[in-house]
């Protein structure tokens, strides 16, 4: 069975309710219902009910940017998978903002996996070397650690269940990075499947969807989703432009009708 290209939007902390309203409004009316795509946006916490109620399920899904690991308690200011888990299908763990700017470490993000699996959501794992790692040459130990640590106690089972987000802390707009070739996202993506194949074996490998997200748009996304090691896209600043981002849809449905 053909893997869906998988499209996701990160809107980070950007939209108050009535813009994320209208922004949704604009996108259901451009978007059709493609069965080789996921289309799936990320809003902001506040946000996620109301949207909830207003999407169309045929073509979009929701997907929080994060969440805390206990399912309840004494955590003021928290909200939990457990209390998500009737609003979105996908959650972002471990994104480089969350890495960077709230210091959360190889344990959290392990922690974070866990909870949104009991919790029946799937992760989307997000992974990637800084600026400094990378010209120090730890790219590949880097990948090796997150990725470990983030799988660590996850079954067999589950693993199907889950996503992998290659994001280049170097290549993120937002960090003034610098666009990253198709080949060094190739070389990468390459490396993750290949520790996932050594730790769940090659038909696991083969059927986990991997992403690449690093300041992509609607100018370049063809060059990364044309790759064979690319299930999709992490789209951050574009995905806010209802155009921009329905012409990274549009796009990567006409690559997928070429596959075929």
């Amino acid at each position: 069975m053909d893997k869906k290209l998988l499209i996701v939007g990160n809107w980070k902390m950007h939209l108050n309710v009535h813009q994320s309203s209208l922004l949704v409004h604009r996108l259901q009316e451009r978007l059709s219902g493609h069965r080789s795509l996921e289309v799936v946006i990320a809003p902001s916490m506040l946000t996620l009910q109301p949207l909830s109620q207003q999407i169309d399920r045929r073509r979009l899904k929701l997907c929080a940017q994060d969440a805390y690991f206990k399912d309840d308690g004494p955590y003021t200011g928290e909200v939990s998978f457990a209390m998500l888990g009737d609003l979105v299908q996908y959650a972002l763990i471990g994104h480089s903002a969350r890495r960077l700017y709230f210091g959360e470490d190889l344990d959290t993000v392990r922690d974070k996996v866990q909870a949104a699996i009991r919790n029946n959501i799937t992760p989307i794992i997000c992974i990637g070397e800084t600026k400094q790692e990378r010209d120090a040459g730890e790219t590949k130990q880097v990948l090796h650690d997150q990725l470990t640590t983030a799988l660590m106690n996850i079954t067999s089972k589950e693993i199907e269940r889950i996503v992998i987000a290659y994001e280049p802390v170097w290549a993120i707009s937002t960090f003034d990075g610098i666009l990253a070739k198709p080949s060094d996202a190739q070389k990468a993506l390459r490396y993750i499947r290949s520790q996932v194949e050594d730790l769940y074996g090659k038909r696991v490998a083969e059927a986990m969807r991997l992403l690449y997200g690093g300041s992509v748009d609607n100018h370049d996304v063809r060059s990364y989703l044309e790759l064979p090691e690319v299930d999709g896209v992490l789209v951050g600043a574009a995905s806010l432009n209802y155009q921009k981002f329905v012409a990274i849809v549009n796009q990567a449905h006409q690559i997928q009708t070429e596959r075929k």
